[in-house]
This record gives structure tokens, C-alpha cells and sequence, in this order.
């Protein structure tokens, strides 16, 4: 039997029993989705992929959770789709949802695999503690997301062609008019084919300004949560630089506008000779897994990496800067421009040593390529 055939196998396994007949007709819905994923994914280019929704994935896994009892509900695979919600839903008028971003990826043995999923169910499950919200119990997440991946087993990209994106999506869903929590909650998880984040490419690397107007969060505030409010304020600051040809931007911290916290949606490393230094997680950054994955990837392989306040004038010296981020992966940075100045980094579009060296060990453990000794890679067919 092949990949794909057993992938289709273990959603209906996961789904159990009864399918009462006022939801028959979505089966059927669901059924002919799947049946469109299988003959549209034999004309997907693959060598093409950006990071978008271009492909995105044809079924998405919904649950509910009413706040009177706490108890979320089995969930389901359905078609993807919109959500049902009132226009007074918390989180349409007072913000409250959060997020995560993950990958499943084909292995060197032929399977899908996921990475640390158990990683993202507990930030998850911190930032809606943060935001007052019922999380997900750590099995359900995870069952969700192994429910949708196996779904979209065609929209999982060949070997080395890119990956299945997963976004696993929080929201106060219940209608409310004052202020307070909302009273149901709803858990979405849906996906899509990607490819690099950038648009050089995945190892090409990225021009960064460093923001001196504007502060991403600040100490106490929400800068350390996966929330939904904390990326489309920056998008003021990111769409000017790029006007000005950057990639992206990099926030200084907001106390004292000298250390470097962390670009829009992605955490920064600086490199000098074999030591790296990190920002450290104190609530104002967002505590990556890639970023957690290569401090331990890193301390494996005879770095020395500390988790302290880096300068931005020491940032303008390292050997070399990297980002990292579940969407970004690990990116190289060709240049950091402040008040000014400019530090060149990679030489003729050039990615650093530690970056490419990195680079290689987390994606060769991800695709299974590599032994895996922290057991941080999940099967899910």
C-alpha cells in the first residue's frame, strides 16, 4: 500500500463510530474534497512553491469548547472553509486568539513526519492562559494536527520540495458585547504546500534595517504570546523597508533602544567565532522552537550559546547573523543596516558557516536524513 493510500487509511481510523445523519451530507462534502486533493495534487509544480495559500490544503480539523463547562468537543475533519461566527465574536472585536505555525515534511524513510508538536501544544496552550482562554488539552492538539496531516497527505511536497505548513488556530469564537472572556472557543487546523519564506530563496540571504521609531512589544506587555495582535502592527514598518529593498526589519528593545530583540516573525542570532548569542527569552520575544531547536542543536555540536542581551553595535561586528522561525526555517543575513550604517555579512550571496552548517543539521533531522537524539520528530503515516 502506498504513503498516500495509508495516510488516507488514518483519518477515518482516528474518527471512530457514529456519524449522526444531519452531518452525513458534510462526510460527502468531505469525501469529494479529498477525492479533488488526490487528482489536483498530481499537477502541482513542486519546483515553484512560494509561502502562501496557493495549495492550500483541501480538508482543515475543527473543534469547539464551551466556557460553562470547559470540555471541548471531539472535533472533525471537515472541508476547508469559512468559519461560522458572529460579527460580536471576542475575537473579532477584542482580539482574543492566538496561533502557532508547524511543518510536516516527507522523510529519507519514505513517511511524513511532524517536528515537536508537543512544543507547540504547550505555547499554545501559554498564550491562552495569557488571553484567558480554554486551551486544548496537549493530546487533542495533537491529534488534530495528525488528523489534518494525514488528510492532506497529497499536499505534503516531495522530499527536499518544500513542506506541508500547518496553522493550528485558537479564537474566542462566542459572541460577546462587554469586555471578558468569550463564552465558546474555537481550535481550527488548517494547511498548505509552502516553499521559502524569502523570495531568494531558502539560503539566500536577507537584508535586515534595525526599526529605531517603532517597538514591536515591551517588557510586561504581550511581546512573548503567539497572539494575533502581535504581527499586523509591524506590518507598518516591514512593507516600508522592503519599499526601501530590505527583507525585513529587526526591533531594539523598548527600555533602552540598544539590544536587539527580534525581526517581525522570526527570532536573530549573532555569531562570533564559535560563541552564539541569542536574545534572551524575558516576555518580549517569542520563545521559538526552531529558536529552541538550534540553541540545543548548536550546544550538540561544540558552540557555546548564550541566551543574553545583544547590543546592537555588537550585533554590527559579529562574524555573522542568522534568524530563525518555523516559516524561515534558518536564514542567513547578508547585511544589517542601522541609522545609516551597514554591516555586509555574506559575501557574494553567500550564506555563513554556522548558518548553512545549522541549516543543514535541523532540516537533515526534520526529513529524517540524520539520527534523531532528542526524539524531537514525530510519524504521522
Amino acid at each position: 500500500m502506498s504513503l498516500t493510500a495509508q495516510c488516507r487509511q488514518l483519518p477515518a481510523a482516528l474518527q471512530h463510530q457514529r456519524l449522526p445523519t444531519q452531518r452525513r451530507q458534510q462526510q460527502r462534502l468531505l469525501a469529494r474534497a479529498e477525492q479533488a486533493t488526490a487528482e489536483r495534487a498530481t499537477e502541482f509544480d513542486w519546483d515553484s512553491l512560494g509561502f502562501g495559500l496557493t495549495h492550500v490544503g483541501s480538508t482543515m480539523w475543527m473543534a469547539t469548547c464551551s466556557a460553562e463547562d470547559g470540555q471541548w468537543s471531539k472535533g472533525e475533519l471537515q472541508p476547508y472553509g469559512p468559519l461560522p461566527m458572529f460579527p460580536s465574536a471576542q475575537a473579532l472585536n477584542y482580539g482574543q486568539a492566538v496561533f502557532e505555525g508547524m511543518k510536516a515534511q516527507r522523510s529519507a524513510k519514505d513517511r511524513i513526519v511532524l517536528f515537536r508538536p508537543d512544543a507547540n501544544a504547550g505555547r499554545m496552550a501559554e498564550g491562552a492562559a495569557r488571553l484567558s482562554m480554554i486551551p486544548p488539552p496537549p493530546e487533542l492538539f495533537v491529534e488534530a494536527v495528525t488528523q489534518t496531516v494525514a488528510a492532506n497527505a497529497d499536499f505534503v511536497p516531495p522530499q527536499g520540495k518544500g513542506s506541508l505548513y500547518l496553522r493550528p488556530l485558537l479564537v474566542g469564537s462566542g459572541p460577546i458585547l462587554g469586555l471578558g472572556p468569550a463564552p465558546s472557543y474555537t481550535l481550527v487546523v488548517y494547511c498548505a504546500s509552502v516553499g521559502s519564506y524569502f523570495k531568494g530563496g531558502q539560503l539566500t540571504p536577507i537584508d535586515l534595517l534595525v526599526e529605531t521609531r517603532f517597538h514591536r512589544s515591551a517588557p510586561g506587555g504581550m511581546g512573548g504570546t503567539k497572539c494575533a495582535g502581535n504581527y499586523s502592527p509591524v506590518l507598518v514598518t516591514q512593507l516600508a523597508a522592503k519599499k526601501e529593498g530590505y527583507s525585513d526589519v529587526v526591533y531594539l528593545d523598548a527600555k533602552t533602544d540598544t539590544y536587539l530583540e527580534e525581526v517581525s516573525s522570526c527570532n536573530i542570532f549573532a555569531v562570533k567565532g564559535k560563541t552564539i548569542r541569542t536574545p534572551p527569552l524575558q516576555g518580549t520575544i517569542l520563545p521559538g522552537v526552531t529558536r529552541r531547536s538550534i540553541i540545543e542543536l548548536a550546544r550538540s555540536r561544540g558552540y557555546t550559546v548564550e541566551e543574553v542581551p545583544v547590543p546592537v553595535e555588537e550585533a554590527m561586528q559579529a562574524d555573522e547573523l542568522f534568524t530563525t522561525g518555523t516559516a524561515v526555517v534558518v536564514s542567513p543575513v547578508g547585511s544589517l543596516t542601522y541609522k545609516g550604517g551597514r554591516r555586509q555579512y555574506a559575501e557574494d550571496g553567500q550564506p555563513g558557516s554556522v548558518a548553512l552548517e545549522l541549516y543543514d543539521q535541523l532540516t537533515g533531522l526534520q526529513q529524517e536524513r540524520y539520527p534523531d537524539p532528542f526524539g524531537w520528530v514525530v510519524p504521522v503515516c
